[in-house]
């Protein structure tokens, strides 16, 4: 009888002994092993970036399957179940295909030492490359440079979202350092698209390009994107586009949509598409309001929202978000990871919230003890306490505050565990 996914996929954590360690030796061992199907799938799109990189790409592939184009998309990590990481063709990758590409993966690397993410990688190129499909979408996993995703050769175009501190354990500590990381997709000749950068982040991204000889399209330089008047704006060489604002709640979605605009602009998109792409696009979990489920029910008369955002510029975009939406008090039910800057993710929050209950991620070898996230919270001047989970937590607040706005934000961990727990 043929293993599932999820018996192949927990043996396959056993495979190293760290659950990161960056390099790329393993996955072009692996790769040959299968035939190098990296060098068959369709054109590529890269995306690096420490915030934005899922958002981006949600809207592109929007944007390309609106001009009637077939989409392949990787991306990670997966909120509920794994199939989110692979998407063949637009349709999530079913459960036989998956259980055949992982289980041809484990059989061909022998029992060496590898990742979890890199043969998960490895199983997603298997895919891509034996199904039709027009573009090949992949989102970084951590960092670029040392990726797994970063084995294509000449992909079609590269794009690097906004960077900020994040990861610091692997990627460095500075800014410059990060960007180096992230640049490390740049190809020789292939144009990218560069998101809004600090001008650190920026000076290395340029630098990297112009030895490689690489063709960019920069925030601010080549192409800008603004709200005015209720509308996004977005304009570049080709002149300018007038267009609904995107349909994922924030700010920052403008920046996000900015970029992925200048990408399908390049690509030869047209206004439907470009529309179709900040209209059409879904990306779970990035202020995702919570319409139904029995923590919906839980939470009576209070609007209840879901944001995986979980580092210093994710607190600072859903503070802005918050602070744009109909008055409300809102209160925040939080957990995060030990690795995570949990001050830095607090701070820019303190100004717009009533509250915050910590929990700890339940399964999560690496969350942050509930009591750690309250000292945090209280440390940044946010009133706050812990609860024994998310489902206590809405209960408590709703109980307290009816009528309040609800977030459960800080991990996407904590929101994948939300979303299987809602149904």
């Amino acid at each position: 009888m043929a293993q599932t996914s999820d018996l192949i996929l927990a043996r396959m954590m056993s495979l190293h002994p760290k659950i990161i360690d960056l390099t790329l030796d393993r996955v072009h061992r692996l790769l040959a092993a299968l035939g190098h199907p990296e060098r068959a799938v369709p054109p590529v799109i890269h995306v690096a970036g420490t915030n934005g990189k899922g958002s981006t790409q949600a809207m592109i592939r929007a944007g390309l399957e609106a001009m009637g184009t077939r989409v392949h998309a990787y991306t990670s990590p997966h909120l509920a179940r794994f199939h989110e990481r692979i998407r063949l063709a637009g349709e999530l990758i079913s459960e036989s295909y998956l259980t055949e590409v992982l289980d041809e993966c484990v059989q061909a690397n022998g029992g060496e030492e590898i990742t979890f993410f890199e043969i998960t990688t490895c199983a997603a190129f298997l895919a891509f490359a034996r199904t039709p499909a027009d573009w090949t979408l992949l989102e970084v996993g951590l960092g670029g440079r040392l990726d797994a995703t970063n084995v294509v050769d000449h992909p079609r175009l590269t794009i690097i979202t906004p960077v900020s501190i994040d990861h610091q354990q692997y990627l460095g500590e500075t800014l410059a350092e990060i960007a180096g990381e992230k640049a490390g997709i740049i190809k020789r000749g292939v144009p990218c698209v560069v998101g809004p950068q600090e001008e650190a982040g920026l000076a290395v991204i340029e630098a990297r390009a112009a030895r490689l000889g690489a063709p960019l399209l920069v925030h601010g330089q080549h192409w800008h994107a603004f709200e005015e008047r209720g509308r996004l704006v977005f304009q570049d060489e080709n002149g300018l586009i007038d267009l609904p604002l995107p349909n994922l709640p924030g700010l920052h979605q403008i920046d996000n949509a900015g970029a992925a605009l200048a990408a399908l602009r390049h690509l030869g998109a047209d206004a439907a598409a470009c529309e179709a792409a900040v209209t059409r696009a879904d990306w779970p979990a990035r202020m995702q309001r919570l319409k139904s489920g029995p923590l919906v029910q839980a939470a009576g008369t209070c609007e209840l929202w879901l944001d995986g955002g979980h580092n210093p510029a994710g607190g600072s975009a859903v503070a802005a978000t918050l602070a744009r939406m109909a008055p409300k008090p809102a209160h925040l039910i939080c957990g995060m990871l030990n690795t995570k800057d949990v001050t830095g993710y607090m701070r820019p929050l303190a100004a717009q919230v009533a509250s915050l209950t910590a929990v700890s991620i339940p399964g999560e070898a690496n969350t942050l003890p509930a009591e750690t996230t309250r000292d945090a919270a209280l440390a940044a001047g946010i009133r706050a306490e812990t609860a024994a989970d998310v489902l206590s937590a809405v209960q408590a607040i709703a109980a307290a505050a009816p009528g309040a706005r609800i977030l459960i934000c800080g991990s996407l961990y904590l929101a994948g565990s939300v979303l299987r727990d809602n149904g």
